[in-house]
């Protein structure tokens, strides 16, 4: 093997290794914030909150369209929420003839530890926080 040969090979296993890590963390990170979102749809359930029909945006802002999930919005704008089925939701969804009529099909994300992150400045917001601040608001959060 010459020097370029084992060079390369080596940044190969060494950026093999990275994604592993990385992988790991994140999967290390996910469970502790489905755990997060488990122990927030416990609380949510024993004080009582009432749960409603989410709803989404299609990414151009315009309108709503129908789910078939109840929960809590989590967010005051309404870009985030979590199901009574234990499920964290974005709450945004591509734009289509068949979600406007027929509603949209919405799908569980894997919670992030912190809500917004890479976002504008002020939306990042640690995810027990944020979900402890939807708590606190109760039935009132608008």
């Amino acid at each position: 093997m010459t020097d370029q040969t084992e060079w390369a090979e080596g940044r190969r296993h060494a950026a093999a290794a990275h994604a592993d890590r990385e992988a790991t963390r994140r999967s290390a990170e996910t469970e502790k914030a489905r755990a997060i979102v488990a122990a927030f749809v416990r609380e949510a359930t024993e004080r009582g909150l009432r749960t409603q029909r989410l709803e989404v945006r299609p990414y151009s802002g315009r309108g709503t369209y129908r789910t078939t999930v109840d929960g809590w919005y989590v967010r005051r704008d309404r870009s985030l929420g979590v199901g009574a089925d234990g499920g964290f939701y974005v709450l945004t969804v591509p734009s289509g003839l068949r979600a406007r009529l027929t509603g949209a099909r919405l799908e569980p994300s894997d919670p992030p530890l912190v809500a917004g992150r890479g976002g504008r400045d002020g939306q990042a917001m640690a995810l027990n926080a944020l979900l402890q601040q939807r708590l606190d608001a109760g039935d009132e959060f608008a």
